[in-house]
C-alpha cells in the first residue's frame, strides 16, 4: 500500500463483493509482473476496487471487456489512489492515468481505445518504469 493509507472517510463495504479470477499480468518491457483480481463481467467491473482500503505493492486489478474502444473509469468509493493503464487488445499500453485521487467521481480516460485496464496503486508506474508504448503478457 502506499504511504498515507485510505483516504480519510472511506465508506463501509456495503455487501459482499462479487468473484473475481485471478491471475498475472507481465508488463514484458518494464521486466516486472503482478499478481492480478480480474473483473470480466459488469457486476465485478463495476465494484472494481470500491472499499478496499489497501493493495499490496506487487498487486492490481485487471478490467477484461468484450471489445476494445475508448474507456472510462472513476473513483466513486475508491479509498486508495491508484493509476489506471489502458491497454489495447495486442497487449501494447496506449495510455496511462498516473496519481488518481480518492473518492471522486470525475471520468478518467486517455483517448484511445483499449480492451483492457489494469489498476495499480497510485505512482507504482513510475516506480516500475511502466509507460504508454510498452506491452503487457496478460493471462
Amino acid at each position: 500500500m502506499p504511504p498515507g493509507g485510505p483516504a480519510a472517510g472511506c465508506p463501509p463495504d456495503p455487501g459482499k463483493a462479487p468473484p473475481l479470477g485471478q491471475g498475472r499480468v507481465a508488463f514484458v518491457d518494464a521486466r516486472v509482473a503482478i499478481d492480478v483480481e480480474i473483473a470480466r463481467d459488469d457486476a465485478a467491473r463495476a465494484r472494481g476496487l470500491m472499499f478496499r482500503k489497501s493493495l499490496a505493492d506487487d498487486a492490481g486489478m485487471l478490467f477484461i471487456f468484450e471489445r476494445q474502444r475508448p474507456r472510462s473509469f472513476w473513483m466513486r468509493n475508491t479509498c486508495i489512489g491508484l493509476d489506471m493503464i489502458f491497454v489495447a487488445d495486442d497487449g501494447v499500453i496506449v495510455g496511462i492515468e498516473e496519481n488518481v485521487p480518492t473518492l471522486n467521481d470525475e471520468s478518467y480516460h486517455v483517448g484511445c481505445d483499449a480492451r483492457f485496464v489494469v489498476e495499480v496503486n497510485a505512482g507504482w508506474c513510475r516506480r516500475n518504469g511502466v509507460r504508454p508504448g510498452q506491452r503487457l503478457q496478460l493471462p
